[in-house]
């Protein structure tokens, strides 16, 4: 007879554990996987917990829980241990996102006891670029210098509310996102076109490990789109990632964003998976 074990919070002893499952799928794993090769599992550095199931001692099961609730692997049981445990805790995060066949399962789950999200995103694209693009990169799309701050922040702000739904500096007046958006631009993450203090293209990339890199925050002013700059903005980005960052450069993006999905294709980005968003 197996012998379950119950969902257990992960230390520092089993990172070696938790690189080997991370490490099967790079890509979709990219973004927990920078964070536990940057600081660990222990939670007080992590900034969350990492959740494992485990069969007769074998990790069956992976899930982080903190500012976003990621399930990472997991069968129906684990996938039901893990549901248990948030619902007794009550909601902590602010989303649920990850691989759509693990996130609708815990979704369903979840929303008796959560209530009914703001929004639910069931079909996210999962794309990977892996060669250089063949489209003409634009020469003007750089890495933001460190005093260009406050011209990048307005452009950010712009995006995470049109995309998410709802303002980044809420509650405590931005001092929160700010910090986030300056710790990219500090570390050479953040690429824009800037023309006479204006922001016309950015994108952030948001993850990083040694095989693969995630883009995040792709946004072009409102009052120029239709003219190509995301095309030739994601080449020079993904040239860029792919000589100095990672050699995998991936993102998701909603389905429904027809026009984003072909600029991706364009650039030589292709389908891998398919990710699930459920935001609060």
């Amino acid at each position: 007879m197996l012998r379950t074990t119950p969902v257990r919070v992960l230390d520092d002893r089993d990172v070696p554990a938790v690189l080997e499952i991370l490490n099967r799928d790079p890509v979709a794993n990219v973004f927990v996987q920078s964070r536990v090769e940057t600081v660990g599992l222990q939670p007080w550095r992590l900034g969350a917990e990492m959740w494992a199931h485990s069969v007769d001692g074998e990790m069956t099961g992976l899930c982080y829980a903190g500012a976003n609730l990621v399930p990472i692997l997991g069968d129906d049981l684990a996938l039901r241990g893990f549901t248990d445990r948030a619902r007794r805790q009550g909601r902590r995060c602010s989303s649920i996102v990850g691989a759509a066949r693990m996130v609708q399962p815990m979704w369903r789950l979840l929303e008796p006891a959560w209530g009914a999200a703001r929004d639910v995103r069931p079909c996210q694209p999962l794309m990977v670029a892996t060669a250089e693009p063949t489209i003409a990169p634009d020469p003007l799309v750089r890495r933001v210098a460190v005093d260009e701050l406050d011209v990048l922040l307005p452009a950010s702000i712009a995006m995470f509310t049109e995309e998410v739904g709802v303002s980044p500096v809420a509650g405590d007046g931005g001092a929160l996102y700010r910090a986030r958006v300056s710790e990219l631009v500090q570390a050479g993450r953040s690429f824009a076109r800037i023309e006479d203090g204006r922001v016309v293209f950015k994108a952030e990339v948001g993850a990083v490990t040694s095989t693969a890199c995630q883009i995040q925050g792709v946004w072009v002013d409102p009052a120029l789109r239709g003219q190509g700059l995301s095309v030739a903005g994601m080449a020079a980005v993904v040239g860029e990632c792919l000589r100095s960052v990672a050699p995998a450069v991936s993102l998701y993006v909603n389905d429904f964003n027809t026009a984003a999905r072909r600029a991706y294709e364009r650039v030589g980005f292709i389908d891998v998976d398919t990710f699930m968003s459920v935001l609060f």
